[in-house]
């Protein structure tokens, strides 16, 4: 009798063989899932295993099992029957025109996004535009097999800072081989404190929570969290702001928690109270050393440095700029959101007391250890495809201080990762910004601010510079 660890195996293997099948029978994208499937009933078919077993494990019905052992006996095809009926009335070409108007265009002046039944009154009033006026479900039905979902969105933060993959490196190193005290800190500001017009109460049948959806604001609440690397604990206070003053309040507590002896490491981000020099003298009397003057640590980049020495007893790792998903408080800030920040306060006291509740119960039950996996692998070129889309399709509409970070993103990328992104994402990066480099002087010529254009300009010209270096340099060695 066939154990179910025999037919994972086995299933594995069928799925996996199932490519060069899909490749030799010349079959689409959205197809190839299913023949992974007919292999799979083919395969686990042979090795004596029944058909009610098979449809279990591959999450189909018995009926799909036998059809298609019943078809393979007869053909060794695993392509969609030829069907009877009428002929298709779009060409792949209509198709391919379909896809384009419905996840390349917008209904309004720049803006807004299509629905099917938006899109199909649109196509039937305006037939010049694919030459076609498909039905809504035609639209869906195109959309589906080629596995496209346009509708959806999420976000997500663009990589700017130059130095973004030396620092994620550094970060990744001390994750890996974590400290003995490492803690994750951040700063969840504005937190608005919201009481509903009436309370919550349940349906009769399901107990489905009602909520009213006008809402009483009770002012805004700001959390301060330290995360414990080694146990996934939180140390975390509330106050009413997020000042210079009270964050150095809440850092002194969480530092008076440990001997003196301690070595504590500290990921945090780049905002400006957390690399001030109010906060160098504070890590400073906590070390039990001397802290150098406000002259020698003039400014921003010199205190970040100081901050990040580890001849000291607290030791700050900053995470990059729009880097944050690199520190693991914000996993704990989602949770305590889903947790905490749904509910309804009716003052800023009672939402203390619920979210120190939460606090403890974490502490006491739900604590756990969040272990890192992520190693940046393609990230490299991700960050190439992302600009080289951008200035493609929307050069016109991007920030100038984003473009600025961006080419002293790539530069780098190209004289220090230059072997992790592939050569055709090169080229087409240089192609699109030579295309694009009368656009991007006019961005940068518009701007009004002398020291923002500069660097703008010294930022495209570097980039120029490296491009045409590399150029030569090929050249000459061939």
């Amino acid at each position: 009798m066939q154990t179910q660890k025999n037919i994972q195996e086995q299933a594995i293997y069928a799925i996996q063989s199932a490519d060069s099948k899909a490749s030799q029978t010349s079959l689409s994208t959205a197809m190839v899932e299913k023949v992974s499937c007919r292999k799979a009933i083919i395969v686990l078919n042979n090795s004596g295993i029944k058909n009610i077993a098979i449809a279990d494990y591959l999450n189909c019905s018995t009926s799909t099992v036998y059809r298609w052992i019943q078809f393979n006996a007869k053909v060794d095809c695993l392509a969609d029957r030829l069907r009877s009926g009428r002929q298709a009335i779009y060409t792949p070409e209509t198709h391919l025109r379909i896809i384009a108007f419905y996840c390349q265009t917008k209904p309004l002046s720049g803006c807004g996004r299509w629905t099917l039944r938006w899109a199909a009154l649109y196509l039937k009033t305006h037939f010049e535009q694919i030459n076609a006026a498909p039905s809504k479900s035609t639209i869906h039905r195109v959309l589906k097999k080629n596995m496209l979902k346009p509708h959806l969105s999420h976000y997500f933060l663009n990589i700017t800072d130059p130095d973004f993959f030396p620092k994620m490196e550094h970060l990744l190193e001390l994750y890996m081989n974590p400290p003995r005290l490492l803690f994750f800190f951040d700063e969840c500001p504005g937190i608005q404190i919201l009481k509903r017009l009436t309370p919550d109460f349940q349906t009769e049948k399901t107990k489905k929570r009602l909520e009213e959806f006008e809402y009483i604001r009770n002012g805004t609440m700001d959390v301060f969290a330290y995360l414990n690397h080694a146990n996934g604990k939180v140390y975390a206070e509330c106050h009413g702001d997020h000042k210079i003053v009270t964050f150095l309040k809440v850092f002194r507590h969480h530092v008076s928690k440990y001997h003196e002896a301690d070595t504590l490491h500290y990921v945090m981000d780049n905002l400006s109270s957390h690399c001030c020099y109010k906060f160098c003298e504070t890590v400073a009397e906590f070390s039990g050393i001397e802290c150098p003057t406000d002259t020698e640590l003039k400014t921003q980049a010199e205190r970040v440095e100081w901050l990040r020495s580890d001849s000291k007893r607290i030791i700050i790792h900053f995470t990059p700029y729009h880097g944050s998903w690199l520190n693991l408080v914000e996993f704990w800030f989602g949770i305590m959101g889903k947790k905490v920040l749904s509910e309804s306060f009716c003052s800023p006291e009672s939402f203390i007391a619920g979210f120190t509740s939460f606090v403890e119960e974490w502490n006491n039950l739900l604590a756990h250890p969040f272990h890192w996996s992520y190693d940046g692998k393609g990230l490299h070129e991700q960050a190439v495809k992302r600009f080289t889309t951008m200035l493609h399709s929307s050069a016109d509409q991007m920030e100038l201080r984003i473009i600025t970070k961006e080419f002293g993103l790539m530069v780098n990328l190209f004289n220090s990762y230059f072997e992790e992104i592939s050569f055709e994402r090169w080229q087409q990066l240089i192609e699109t910004v030579s295309l694009q480099q009368e656009t991007i002087s006019t961005i940068i010529q518009q701007e009004n601010g002398p020291i923002r254009k500069k660097k703008a300009g010294n930022a495209l010209a570097d980039f120029n510079f490296t491009v045409n270096e590399y150029n030569l340099q090929n050249k000459t060695a061939a």
